[in-house]
């Protein structure tokens, strides 16, 4: 029997919008300890980046940067 993993979230998620775009940025520790960022899209698209971050501010920062460098449409789906 596994045991219930309770999801510990960040209070760093929030919304980013560039462009009159809009992602919401969630960050989450995972089970091994590290932390988990993930990115939604208005169309329920999620991007999830493989490694975890040592700290919730560093995942935060690379959600930005990503942003930053590759702009917010690298973040964003099709709608399904």
């Amino acid at each position: 029997m596994e045991d219930d993993f309770e999801i510990e979230m960040s209070p760093l998620c929030q919304e980013l919008t560039v462009d009159g775009k809009t992602v919401k940025v969630d960050i989450y520790r995972g089970d091994t300890g590290g932390w988990i960022l993930e990115v939604v899209d208005e169309f329920n698209n999620s991007t999830v980046w493989d490694d975890e971050f040592d700290t919730d501010a560093a995942a935060l920062d690379e959600a930005k940067a990503t942003i930053r460098d590759e702009g917010i449409d690298s973040l964003i789906g099709i709608e399904s």
